[in-house]
């Protein structure tokens, strides 16, 4: 493979992934939501891209997933899809899009699927084994979503770990062996203990994605804003931050305005000249006095 040129690398499919649990090879998955970081992201070598709803929160600050639309989601989908992505592209279905009706699920997919995804996410367990089946029948793929499902946020009354008792783990290892066997084709498990992130792993065929889940997963996801240190507020406990670009777009910004405010920006050198001989200034024209008849003067 190789980065900054011609991508000699195969593209990623949801068989990709299942190959990858098969023999161990850890699944690498980021959030994108346009074409500069879908770019960057996939010349990193990463197996899944996701356009998460969580574009709502680092992007068009939301305070929750909720809000986020399907025309946003088409939107950025779109966006994304332009870098012609080596990685597997992934759209989530945002809040209100699939919960109604397999129809409206299977509608709702299709619209991202024409902008260019390759598969789609939705949160939820047993209670969208329909809509599951419907979009996994009309022959698009699925990523399931299970444990702290954000668009449930209210619902759960707020961001906490899921599946902590013996009673709420085996609900969602139901969930997941239902998702399972509806044909996901892969699961994120996020916000649950490690322990059950490793249970539901050794359960499942098919790969689990965490995200607060454990090192045990069969690949992990981060929102892009969150581990390059670029979303603001505390971040969440599984968050690592690997850069801090808030930091260095934030001293860029201030050393330009300082240099405006300075005089020092622009230089000669990034300014335009004119053409040869069209820089000497032109003699400013004599306007002649106005004559005043006698009869005024």
């Amino acid at each position: 493979m190789t980065y900054g040129g011609q991508d000699t690398r195969p593209k990623v499919t949801v068989r990709t992934l299942r190959e990858a649990k098969e023999a161990g090879r850890k699944i690498v998955s980021v959030t994108a939501y346009d074409y500069p970081t879908a770019v960057l992201v996939d010349q990193a070598g990463v197996d899944l891209l996701l356009v998460g709803d969580s574009v709502g929160m680092v992007v068009l600050g939301y305070e929750s997933t909720i809000p986020v639309t399907m025309a946003e989601m088409s939107h950025h989908v779109r966006a994304v899809a332009r870098a012609r992505p080596r990685a597997l592209l992934v759209a989530d279905l945002p809040f209100n899009s699939f919960q109604a009706s397999p129809a409206d699920a299977v509608r709702n997919s299709g619209r991202l699927m024409k902008r260019g995804a390759e598969a789609v996410k939705l949160e939820g367990g047993q209670r969208v084994l329909p809509q599951v089946e419907a979009i996994v029948n009309a022959d698009i793929p699925v990523l399931g979503h299970l444990g702290l499902t954000p668009q449930s946020v209210h619902k759960l009354g707020g961001y906490r770990v899921q599946g902590r008792g013996r009673e709420a783990a085996d609900a969602l290892l139901e969930d997941a062996l239902a998702l399972e066997r509806a044909g996901c084709f892969s699961i994120v498990l996020e916000g649950i203990p490690s322990e059950l992130g490793a249970e539901l792993s050794r359960a499942l065929q098919i790969p689990t994605i965490g995200i607060g889940a454990g090192p045990e997963c069969d690949g992990q996801v981060l929102v892009l804003h969150d581990l390059l240190g670029l979303s603001f507020g505390k971040p969440a406990k599984f968050v690592r931050r690997y850069a801090d670009v808030a930091g260095v777009i934030r001293t860029a910004l201030e050393a330009f305005r300082d240099d405006v405010r300075s005089g020092e920006y622009p230089s000669a050198s990034e300014s335009y000249a004119a053409a040869p001989g069209a820089s000497q200034p032109r003699e400013a024209k004599q306007t002649p006095a106005p004559v005043v008849p006698e009869d005024k003067a």
